[in-house]
């Protein structure tokens, strides 16, 4: 099982102290705390893709392609990428590169978003945002497989004898999960292709994610890719801790209150009954998160949000200390111990060279005139 952290690299003023960090200051915290994640033991690290204000990353494989230089072993993702208002070709080009540079430390998360304007800025009409998200994985899905595509579809120009380069890297796509809040459209997607299903599971009870997640694991089956408690499932998480649980309350609250997304609505008492946000004592976070088993099966990769609503960069890392050195160990143990042999681990890149077996991935270029590849190159 994977364990990490995803951002959305929101700008946020503190509201114990009124001071609003730069743009530039939250880029470099959101990079520190990638850092560190590797250094204290987890496994993924993952960005949003948001493009407006108050949010930073807009741009997530130049993001990832830094932290990927600086890091070993850390797996790199996306929480989400915006499959609506980004062109597939791009995201081929662009992830596929990223694979590349990182030695195959990465996948993403594919999404429609949470901002309704975004798709304006992009020449897109919202109203379409489901039929986009399934045309557009619909041919991203056979750009990364396909060394030469024709395609004509509604949203986008057509395309004729294309190659995307670079060939994804061993001719192994990137893993792909599909992430969603309240769509069971993008459940249906995710089990139609094979791919990864990531729920958001911190602004919804337990009982709307249990609904999501089962029906994608229905559909997986469906689909013939392995049995119900063989797909692949994410979560996220949202978690604030310190050895003491009152102390982890008193200092929490007042970003709770002040959060641009849920502050001045329900109090942190009542969040914390009615969502997963677990804010208290390493131990609780352990009892919180190993419950969620109960209710969406066994899975193969929880992440954690930990620095949002103004949240300062010391007190982040010092939540990730924790969470690496007295959390996850805990959780790694308990979760290897129940799930069952047939139930699959998380994703990687070597895993599914392994299962497929690697391939030269590079595509030669072919004579227009004679219809022939250069000698000795195949295609």
């Amino acid at each position: 099982m994977q364990f990490g952290v995803f951002t959305v690299g929101d700008v946020t003023v503190d509201p114990t102290t009124g001071r609003e960090p730069t743009e530039h200051e939250r880029i470099k915290a959101m990079v520190a705390i990638a850092l560190k994640a590797e250094e204290v033991g987890l496994d993924v690290f993952a960005t949003g893709e948001h493009h407006n204000p108050p949010f930073v990353p807009s741009s997530p494989t130049t993001m990832l392609g830094y932290i990927a230089a600086r890091t070993e072993r850390l797996l790199l993702s996306t929480a989400t990428t915006l499959i609506t208002t980004n062109d597939p070709v791009k995201i081929a080009e662009d992830y596929a590169m990223l694979q590349h540079l990182s030695g195959g430390r990465v996948d993403l998360m594919m999404g429609r978003g949470n901002t309704g304007p975004v798709y304006p800025w992009f020449g897109k009409d919202i109203r379409a945002g489901i039929p986009l998200a399934i045309e557009n994985y619909d041919l991203l899905h056979r750009l990364w497989r396909e060394d030469v595509v024709d395609w004509k579809g509604k949203y986008r120009t057509p395309l004729q004898s294309f190659t995307s380069t670079p060939r994804p890297l061993d001719g192994v796509p990137p893993f792909v999960w599909h992430g969603s809040i309240r769509s069971p459209e993008i459940a249906e997607q995710a089990a139609y292709y094979g791919d990864g299903f990531f729920a958001n599971h911190i602004f919804w009870p337990k009982e709307h994610t249990q609904r999501m997640i089962a029906l994608y694991r229905q559909r997986y089956a469906h689909y013939g890719h392995g049995s119900a408690d063989q797909a692949i499932v994410g979560l996220g998480g949202q978690v604030f801790m310190r050895r003491n649980s009152q102390d982890a309350v008193r200092e929490f609250r007042p970003y709770f209150d002040n959060a641009p997304v849920y502050g001045h609505g329900p109090s942190l008492e009542e969040f914390t009954r009615e969502t997963p946000l677990t804010v208290g004592s390493p131990q609780q976070v352990i009892d919180r998160t190993l419950g969620f088993r109960e209710y969406v099966g066994d899975y193969q990769r929880q992440l954690f949000l930990m620095d949002h609503a103004g949240l300062p960069l010391k007190t982040v890392l010092e939540q990730l200390d924790l969470l690496g050195e007295e959390v996850v160990p805990v959780l790694r143990k308990e979760f290897a111990a129940l799930r069952p042999a047939h139930v699959p681990e998380a994703p990687t890149h070597a895993a599914m060279v392994a299962a497929g077996g690697a391939k030269d991935s590079t595509v030669h270029a072919v004579d227009d005139v004679t219809g022939k590849a250069p000698e000795g190159a195949t295609r």
